[in-house]
């Protein structure tokens, strides 16, 4: 079966990485993607941005007139393929942009709807919205095996933190979802990313590459006052994606419901550092602490049961691989 992608985003950390997912050597599929470059660059596909089966546009989800001639392409372009899929990657994510509620409005929740619409208008079959484990707020842990998508959301920090304009805004997205899929229209599903890190990231203010280039460049760290205490599993990128392309291959699975998306590999703050440092062949690293984060979940542990069972997917890079890689990339910069 071939397939057309239509993927927004596609320079983005996700989007990247499917390209190549979705573009092995002997893929018949074909991918038009966007991107503009609010927090990527054109370098993320580098590698397939000769190839004739990917065909990128510099566009933003949120201009009308640029929405309105990817459709038209898309239209075109679908009737050379069994089945058209859109995958939303789309997002205002980074840390310092959490609290910006006009912003993550317009492109996560308006954006994620409009794209979504356009999928529909156009007959394809499956729509993969990317939402975050943000959800699950100050109530992200427990010790049963991880939270699981069925337990309730308290959405603790709202009245303190404007942080959560970013949760809620992905959240309705999800209802977008789910509202779309049982009223026939479309398959898809919403997958919760936990701590999503990239051998390709260069954004400063994500923890791992914080890290890595504060001993390369100054020979420790700061931390915030908050690393003291907090816990986080790191998912990398290439088990992300690969966990998009399960759910998008099992047709039962896309019944407008949300899959978590993690691993089980909680260590702190602190030891993530120390284990950076000790990759890096630094023995007794400096780290110091500065700051302090408010609305910031001590622990962050998912049950990724339901699309384990569901798909078969499971992760496949281990944290310690996953930081080899990293550390690899950034030093050779």
């Amino acid at each position: 079966m071939s397939r057309l992608y239509a993927i927004s985003g596609v320079t983005g950390m996700t989007g990247n990485e499917l390209v190549r997912q979705i573009l092995t050597e002997d893929s018949e599929d074909h991918i038009l993607g966007f991107d503009n470059f609010y927090a990527s660059s054109i370098e993320t596909v580098s590698d397939h941005i000769d190839d004739e089966r990917f065909e990128f546009f510099e566009y933003d989800v949120n201009n009308a007139q640029q929405m309105t001639d990817f459709e038209n392409r898309i239209r075109k372009a679908s009737r050379a393929y069994d089945e058209v899929v859109y995958i939303n990657c789309a997002a205002v994510v980074h840390t310092e942009h959490f609290y910006h509620v006009n912003e993550t409005f317009e492109t996560n929740v308006l954006g994620m709807k409009n794209f979504m619409e356009q999928a529909i208008r156009v007959g394809a079959k499956k729509y993969i919205n990317c939402s975050t484990s943000e959800v699950y707020s100050m109530n992200s842990w427990n010790e049963d095996g991880g939270v699981k998508e069925s337990d309730y959301l308290t959405m603790s920090v709202a009245e303190h933190s404007q942080r959560t304009s970013y949760a809620t805004g992905k959240l309705l997205t999800e209802f977008f979802m789910k509202d779309a899929v049982d009223e026939g229209k479309i398959l898809g599903c919403s997958i919760r990313f936990a701590n999503v890190y990239s051998k390709d990231e260069r954004y400063p203010k994500h923890i791992i590459p914080f890290i890595i280039n504060s001993f390369k460049d100054n020979g420790k760290v700061v931390l915030l006052e908050n690393s003291r205490k907090n816990r986080r599993t790191f998912l990398n990128n290439y088990d992300s994606c690969s966990a998009v392309l399960a759910l998008m291959n099992t047709d039962k699975a896309l019944d407008g419901t949300v899959y978590n998306v993690a691993t089980d590999e909680e260590l702190s703050i602190i030891d993530l550092a120390k284990l950076c440092a000790s990759k890096m062949g630094i023995d007794d690293p400096v780290i110091e602490f500065s700051g302090y984060r408010e609305s910031d979940p001590e622990r962050r542990l998912l049950s990724t049961e339901k699309i384990r069972t569901r798909t078969g997917w499971k992760q496949a890079v281990s944290l310690s691989q996953g930081l080899d890689e990293c550390i690899s990339n950034y030093l050779a910069l």
